[in-house]
């Protein structure tokens, strides 16, 4: 039985991945920095422990003995917490770097590192009507300061650990991940999950305003968590050793996903724009060319589809949450 590692199992994309693993029969061990109570999934088949995977010896401990390694351990959020804790970000930095000295120190046969589209160089990204990023288009480097560049770098580390040492690596580029299972609020969510929660809000409220950063014209490609997941494990069973992109490219602005979710509550909604808050560049969107080329796949789910899922899903939350306020 292979024996897996889920670095940062205890977070949102981690957790669904773990589920995955184990429906396929691996023997997962999961560890995050989170106390276990916090993880987002917790599955009892699994071996999962507590340890910060920032230390080196805490990653030599967790190798041993492993055969494959999924890194998804960061320290990261969405736009409003990127934007804000550069220093944080980067220093996630350490966690790569040592679980991949722990790969080589315990022979582990394949490594993956969950990069991400915020690599790419933000001249290419400053229009809402914006090309789909190819890969090459990460060079000339210029990613977003301190998460991108941490994200840039390890890609590096990766290629060089394969190069040097002949470490198997898989790398890619998610392009904002959403679903249920994930975080909500607290001010680390992305769009999807922080404007589900906004509507979701109103609703119960009986209003018909939201907050929206910027001015809600900005777009992005929202990919869904179960086609993240199985192209993550499509990526690590091939011999596609660069970069690739795991992204939807079905683009949408900020208004048009606000619209939906509207939708789905059954409210005609009144955003009111924050034009000072953090809002990231103007478009981003994903080219699936070599994806399709080299694993015959791409993302599935419509946004629609993988948007009523993650609002149905977060509305609950909230309803539990102000039960959970009252009393209740």
């Amino acid at each position: 039985m292979k024996k897996v590692l889920v670095a940062g199992g205890g977070g949102f994309i981690g957790g669904w991945l773990v589920k995955e693993l184990l429906f396929k029969g691996y023997k997962v061990f999961v560890v995050d920095i989170k106390p276990i109570s916090d993880w987002y999934q917790v599955f009892p088949e699994a071996n999962n422990a507590s340890k910060d995977l920032s230390l080196l010896e805490n990653c030599t401990q967790a190798t041993l003995g492993i055969d494959e390694i999924y890194n998804l351990a960061a320290d990261m959020g969405g736009m409003g917490f990127i934007e804000n804790n550069k220093a944080a970000c980067m220093m996630s930095v350490l966690i790569n770097t040592h679980l991949l000295m722990a790969a080589k120190i315990n022979e582990v046969s394949k490594f993956f590192f969950s990069s991400s589209a915020c690599v790419y160089n933000a001249d290419k990204q400053n229009k809402s009507l914006i090309a789909p990023l190819k890969e090459d288009d990460a060079y000339p480097a210029m990613p977003e300061d301190g998460y991108g560049w941490e994200k840039l770098f390890s890609e590096r580390m990766c290629r060089h650990f394969y190069e040097d040492y002949g470490l198997e690596t898989r790398v890619a580029r998610y392009h904002n991940i959403y679903g249920p299972n994930g975080t909500w609020q607290g001010g680390r969510e992305k769009a999807p999950a922080a404007l589900s929660r906004k509507v979701a809000e109103a609703k119960l409220a009986k209003t018909d305003k939201i907050g929206v950063w910027g001015d809600g014209e900005q777009t992005r490609s929202f990919t869904f968590i179960k086609d993240c997941i199985e192209g993550t494990i499509k990526l690590m069973e091939s011999d596609v050793r660069e970069p690739i992109n795991i992204g939807s490219n079905e683009l949408v602005s900020i208004n048009g996903l606000t619209k939906i979710l509207g939708e789905f509550a059954g409210i005609t909604l009144n955003p009111v724009f924050d034009l000072a808050a953090p809002k990231g560049v103007r478009g981003r969107n994903s080219d699936n060319t070599k994806i399709l080329r080299l694993l015959d796949w791409e993302p599935r789910v419509s946004l629609k589809d993988g948007l009523k899922e993650t609002y149905q899903w977060i509305e609950q939350q909230v309803i539990n949450a102000q039960k959970l306020a009252q009393g209740n």
